[in-house]
């Protein structure tokens, strides 16, 4: 699947207007939906006008990385259209006092808004949310305890690559040499549960992913 978005959603990013949004965004959904109608698309925004554009573009998921925010317009939109919804774990501010439970916590009020809002459980994903109000020590302690999030009975979206953790831990200041650092995470979390992982460099974490999961859940040829 493609994951596409009209406005950057990593930490401190410059917010654009809705009309700025949209016209980055929906032509490119039609483009690819013309180009490759069988490709499942992702929209990534924090706006529910921009979430419906998308969808009646060519979109067929609403990925919300304020997930657990009080805010529910983004799962009544999912609701309203009867498309899938990602969850992803934030916070404004990167204090915890344990960081995997609260993880939890707040994820799981997140499954329950979105039920509240309308959504099918089996149309609910969650995602840890790395690099998103978290500090590089969060990050690693919550992917060494991964396999915890599968207590949420959802599927699990990962996305680590390239981002500054690796970057940190290895000291490779540009995200392009952190290859090596995602192919770890991306097997490992496959070994702990993940169901998905978004990527840059496909080719080599598919190649990964399929080995890591042939040797965790079973190979045939």
């Amino acid at each position: 699947m493609l994951d596409l978005g009209g406005e950057s959603t990593r930490p401190d990013h410059v917010p654009v207007t809705l009309e700025e949004e949209l016209a980055r965004v929906v032509p490119v959904i039609e483009a690819v939906r013309d180009a490759l109608p069988d490709m499942p698309l992702t929209i990534d925004t924090t706006k529910p006008e921009a979430a419906a554009a998308a969808l009646d573009a060519g979109a067929h998921a609403i990925n919300d990385i304020w997930g657990v925010s009080p805010d529910d317009a983004l799962a009544r939109v999912a609701a309203e259209r009867g498309v899938p919804i990602i969850l992803m774990h934030n916070r404004t501010e990167a204090v915890y006092d344990d960081v995997v439970p609260e993880v939890l916590d707040d994820l799981r009020r997140a499954i329950d808004k979105a039920r509240d809002a309308g959504v099918p459980e089996e149309d609910i994903l969650i995602d840890p949310g790395i690099g998103f109000g978290k500090t590089a020590e969060h990050n690693l302690e919550l992917l060494r305890d991964l396999a915890r999030l599968r207590e949420l009975g959802r599927p699990i979206l990962l996305g680590t690559s390239r981002k500054s953790t690796i970057g940190k831990v290895l000291d490779l200041p540009r995200p392009e040499d952190r290859l090596e650092g995602t192919l770890a995470t991306t097997a490992l979390g496959v070994a702990a549960g993940v169901d998905i992982v978004r990527v840059h460099d496909v080719r080599e974490n598919v190649r990964a992913a399929r080995m890591a999961d042939a040797i965790v859940r079973g190979w045939r040829r």
